[in-house]
């Protein structure tokens, strides 16, 4: 099952600034972490998230920076700031507001192990 755009959308923030909460990371590796916690339903093309992760250095929720790892090519790695800490903490409420509201709606599902 692959997600649906808009709620790759919706969800694409949240997302990026809770990896990021996790330690700095470049594009390619996001990618990467994103399709395997999510067992492959989402897969981000990079010409979706670069435009994402520069909005957000706009925005200041991000920093980055160029590192060049020993015998490989210079990456730029993105940290998350202090406001974008803030912005994911209002994520996570938002989110967990809703997810509240489907698991009153929908109930437990066993075959999620709730």
């Amino acid at each position: 099952m692959n997600l649906s755009k808009p709620m790759t959308a919706a969800s694409i923030n949240a997302v990026i600034l809770a990896l990021l909460d996790r330690g700095d990371s470049y594009g390619y590796e996001i990618i990467k972490n994103v399709r395997a916690l999510s067992g492959g339903a989402i897969d981000w093309p990079a010409g979706s998230l670069y435009p994402v992760l520069h909005r957000m250095r706009t925005d200041g929720l991000v920093e980055s920076y160029w590192q060049q790892p020993e015998g490989e090519r210079r990456r730029r790695y993105y940290s998350i700031t202090a406001k974008g800490r803030k912005a994911l903490g209002e994520e996570k409420a938002q989110w967990m507001t809703v997810h509240n509201l489907l698991m009153q709606l929908w109930g437990p599902d066993p075959a999620f192990g709730l």
